[in-house]
């Protein structure tokens, strides 16, 4: 049987107790990082915004519900934001059915996101009469298109500048005649729980 000299287990004792103050400190950084980067990405989308709705679901009248990423009401009227994570250089085009990603050694393909805008801009029409709707898919910075955008899809530094943050007095009637039919909208979305991991924020 081992007897440890009390020094010995005042020293392992200190040790411990320093691995798991460097553990929490090391635990609430990482996550102090990712709750600033999820703050900062939700500002970078919504900052032209004067309302928006997050991760909700939305009738197409044909007994399905669409989710939405970002449904923001801005200067422009009301806007559709399917929000993106893919990193590497994109390859796609209005008439193609896959879009290509490569990525270091990789090359991958996902599904054109274009047709499933148009899907949730035509849901989310057939709910009003005056208030104009339009739809970007928004990339984040990890991905580029080498040879353009397709249409109606933007980077995530353009967005504020498509849709820029004006003075809710600026708009001053308009906006108002706007806010009936955008709570028309609020009212028949739902919370959505499919949070997508190309939009996790």
């Amino acid at each position: 049987m081992t007897i440890w000299p009390s020094a010995d287990l005042e020293t392992l004792a200190t040790i411990g107790v320093a691995a798991v103050l460097i553990t929490v400190l090391l635990l609430l950084w990482r996550w102090y990082r990712r709750a600033k980067a999820r703050a900062a990405l939700l500002a970078a989308v919504t900052g032209g915004a004067f309302e928006y709705l997050r991760d909700v679901l939305v009738p197409d009248g044909q007994g399905t519900l669409l989710h939405l990423d970002f449904l923001l009401l801005t200067a422009r009227g009301a806007v559709i934001i399917d929000l993106r994570n893919v990193a590497g250089n994109i390859f796609g085009g209005d008439q193609m059915t896959e879009w290509t990603v490569m990525h270091r050694d990789r090359r991958t393909t996902f599904t054109n996101p274009q047709p499933g805008l148009y899907d949730r801009i035509a849901a989310v029409r057939a709910l009003v009469n005056e208030l104009p709707i339009d739809g970007r898919v928004v990339f984040r910075p990890t991905g580029r298109f080498p040879k353009g955008l397709p249409r109606h899809t933007l980077m995530l530094e353009s967005l504020t500048s498509e849709y820029p943050a004006l003075d809710r007095q600026a708009l001053g009637p308009l906006l108002e005649s706007w806010l009936p039919e955008w709570q028309r909208i609020r009212a028949a979305c739902e919370p959505s729980s499919m949070v997508a991991p190309r939009a996790a924020i």
